[in-house]
């Protein structure tokens, strides 16, 4: 593996995932009440042996590059890195990345400076637990060029992904983005169906790609290709050997709020289709050092709770509570996702807040949440209700945005006491 290096693709403005996106990269955005993202990625490389690492930033990078920086400070006495790689103006581009090929274009003197033999692409928002060393092996082994990841997937989701096929050898001979026209459909169905389930007849692109340097310099110079999947690829299978390696494992691409809301509650399975830790690979995080979560009666159900949560008499079901979340008294919390703070107040903070008739952080007394994302920092001022209680499917308003039916409330925001969502 130490002839692989590894570069993390940063994410864009991630509009689908907005209002969490509004003060931070997609990466960045916390998952399962302690980790980001970010971590998921790195976590498989490094079980994996791959400790040469580049990551790609661009859009609302602070909180990535603090997250990275307080986390990732690998071992000195080896070659392993954590390095960021922002955009950055040059003699020879001035503009932003037009796209994840145009990313990898422009810092591709810093890639091939560490003179890596393959080069390992990897998206930086999605969750999935992929053991490394198998899907470099099919690349080793089938003399590939470039060899893809790809999952299978039902028809109904199938339109969602770049879709392709591959011949008995394990060659891409098709490869189409996100086709919505039946004929397509048709014509890019596998059988028999390359998975256990048999009505997933399609392989989906997972945006995971190695590289031959050789392939990867001819590619991004020869071309002026912007995007990986919808420009280079497609020029790639004529010209270079492609391959695919197939994933039958937990893989979803959390893009949007609809999912990222439903990975996180699935997190609260009795056996959740994707596990943190792993005795032999955990993902890791920013070790906080936070003391263990304090709780005063009530009843908690199938509900991860973080670290420095203080969680009083309140009524918790089906719920991410995260690290340094505030609960208050006779709370009702249901299929929800609070993400927690970044801080604690102390108790003079605290009371301030209370004589300026500001909540303070946390969830308040009395607070009913049902079918929501809170994230960092918020107030939930006493006696609250959040439940979309009419079913509005989407509305955006000063305080809160709904998408999918889903309450989101963004960072830092105040919800005042008795206030109806």
């Amino acid at each position: 593996m130490k002839n692989t290096l590894a570069v993390i693709l940063g994410g864009g403005r991630g509009s689908r995932l907005h209002p969490l996106t509004k003060y931070r990269a997609k990466p960045a955005v916390p998952i399962g009440g302690k980790y980001r993202l970010i971590d998921i990625p790195i976590s498989n490389c490094l079980h994996a042996g791959i400790d040469r690492i580049f990551v790609l930033t661009q859009f609302n990078s602070v909180s990535l590059h603090q997250h990275l920086y307080s986390t990732y400070r690998l071992d000195p006495f080896t070659q392993g890195f954590v390095e960021i790689l922002a955009a950055e103006q040059t003699p020879e581009h001035e503009g932003w990345y037009e796209g994840t090929a145009d990313a990898v274009r422009q810092n591709l003197r810093h890639i091939l400076g560490r003179r890596p033999e393959h080069v390992l692409l990897l998206p930086g928002d999605h969750l999935y637990r992929m053991d490394l060393h198998a899907f470099l092996d099919t690349h080793w082994r089938s003399g590939a060029d470039v060899t893809l990841a790809v999952k299978p997937v039902p028809r109904e989701r199938a339109s969602r992904f770049g879709l392709m096929r591959l011949d008995d050898t394990g060659r891409l001979v098709d490869y189409r983005e996100k086709p919505t026209a039946a004929r397509d459909l048709d014509e890019l169905a596998v059988a028999p169906p390359p998975g256990a389930a048999p009505d997933e007849t399609y392989l989906a692109s997972m945006g995971i790609s190695i590289f031959r340097r050789e392939a990867l310099e001819a590619l991004l110079w020869g071309t002026a290709a912007e995007d990986l999947a919808r420009d280079l690829l497609p020029q790639a299978i004529h010209s270079h050997r492609v391959c695919g390696h197939v994933f039958t494992g937990y893989w979803e691409d959390v893009g949007t709020i609809a999912a990222f809301y439903e990975a996180n509650l699935r997190l609260t399975d009795v056996d959740p289709p994707f596990l943190f830790f792993q005795p032999d690979a955990p993902i890791f995080t920013n070790p906080r050092y936070l003391t263990p979560a304090w709780i005063d009666g009530g009843h908690l159900r199938r509900t991860v709770v973080g670290e420095g949560c203080e969680i009083t008499d309140s009524e918790v079901e089906r719920s991410i509570i995260g690290i340094r979340s505030i609960i208050g008294p006779r709370a009702r919390i249901s299929e929800s996702m609070i993400m927690g703070a970044d801080y604690f107040q102390t108790p003079d903070e605290s009371a301030a807040d209370r004589a300026r008739g500001v909540p303070p952080v946390g969830i308040g007394p009395d607070v009913v949440i049902h079918g929501a994302i809170v994230d960092k920092n918020a107030r939930i001022g006493e006696g609250a209700v959040i439940t979309n209680a009419r079913g509005v499917q989407h509305a955006d308003d000063d305080r809160y945005v709904i998408r999918d039916g889903i309450i989101v409330i963004p960072k830092d925001t105040v919800i005042p006491a008795g206030f109806v969502i």
